[in-house]
């Protein structure tokens, strides 16, 4: 499959890196409106997930600062949108109409309408289009799943899902809500998608929170009503500064619970009987997974079941509906999607 990267900030950068070496894929193309990173140079990248970019060789990569030119390119045969959100679905919809497959960055847009669209638009192309909703492919929550859906501990009782970081001092359009949906749409749609893919739809949703971008501070605490439970999701942007990069869950079943968290305590299995075991996890990274995978469906021309566009218009459905919430003091919502 020949690739093109569209956008070289943080995550554009990071599934360039991730693609290194990954067999039937190839780097065909990057875009971007910087002429320095469009030389490689990819130092001034910064993200919350550590240190900074690097430089990477694009002399054997085709180099594009024209949106237009880069979706006519008929050599190429998708492209991985990794353009502010805001821009998500009327690039996605020009991307496959041109015959592209598309990858795009989360969330998959920033309202219900681009979603949809964008959904539409792959069925009358007939494309394949996939959000990257990396946490369905990082081992720590892969493994989660595997727990869930073997079914030997019983049902789902309780979870809590923790998604939190400084306001990024980075990538400008994040700190505009009109570009970005705001800093609790953009960090905990990862939570609420991974809700849906570990739960389903809930039937009903309520949050609370606070929101001040002058000072950098917008958190949720919300709640997702199932039939057999409560999943709680927390966390947001906790001022500017250097307040770390966290995420974790704790799932308590019938027959165990199950924690971790990113701060230094990997999944572990603690038993309603007593003890306790680390669980068993992937060894291949996350958004090198989640782009084999895509590569694979394109190769098939097959719907991602792995992560259904559905499920991850869902998520921003949701989202709007626990925003909706926060902003009528916890109202609770019924989730009719």
């Amino acid at each position: 499959m020949r690739l093109a990267v569209l956008g070289l900030g943080f995550m554009g950068s990071t599934h360039v890196a991730a693609m290194r070496g990954l067999p039937g894929v190839e780097l065909a193309a990057v875009y971007s409106g910087d002429e320095k990173k469009l030389a490689g140079d990819l130092t001034s990248v910064r993200g919350n997930l550590g240190a900074g970019g690097e430089c990477m060789d694009f002399s054997r990569v085709r180099k594009y600062n024209d949106l237009e030119a880069v979706l006519a390119d008929s050599r190429l045969d998708a492209v991985d949108l990794c353009l502010p959100t805001y821009l998500h679905d009327s690039v996605a919809v020009e991307a496959m109409r041109a015959g592209k497959h598309v990858l795009v960055e989360k969330p998959m847009a920033l309202d219900p309408y681009g979603a949809d669209r964008m959904i539409n638009a792959a069925r009358r192309y007939k494309r394949v289009l996939m959000t990257a909703q990396v946490l369905r492919f990082f081992p720590e929550y892969m493994a989660l799943r595997e727990v869930i859906a073997n079914g030997k501990l019983g049902r789902c009782r309780f979870a809590s899902f923790r998604r939190s970081c400084a306001a990024p001092a980075w990538g400008g359009w994040l700190q505009e809500p009109e570009q970005s949906g705001g800093g609790v749409f953009d960090l905990l749609i990862h939570d609420v998608d991974m809700c849906l893919h570990l739960f389903g739809r809930p039937k009903a949703v309520c949050a609370s929170g606070y929101c001040d971008p002058g000072l950098g501070i917008d958190c949720m605490d919300a709640q997702l009503f199932y039939e057999d439970g409560i999943a709680a999701i927390s966390g947001g942007w906790h001022n500017s500064g250097d307040f770390p990069f966290r995420m974790e869950y704790c799932v308590t079943l019938d027959g165990g619970t199950v924690e971790y968290s990113s701060l230094g305590r990997p999944p572990t299995l603690y038993s309603a009987m007593g003890g306790s075991q680390p669980l068993d996890l992937a060894t291949r990274d996350g958004y090198a997974g989640e782009i084999a995978y895509f590569a694979e469906c394109c190769d098939t021309e097959t719907e991602p079941e792995r992560c259904p566009p559905a499920e991850s218009a869902d998520a921003v459905k949701v989202m709007r509906l626990l925003l909706e919430s926060r902003n009528r003091k916890g109202a609770k919502m019924l989730c009719n999607l």
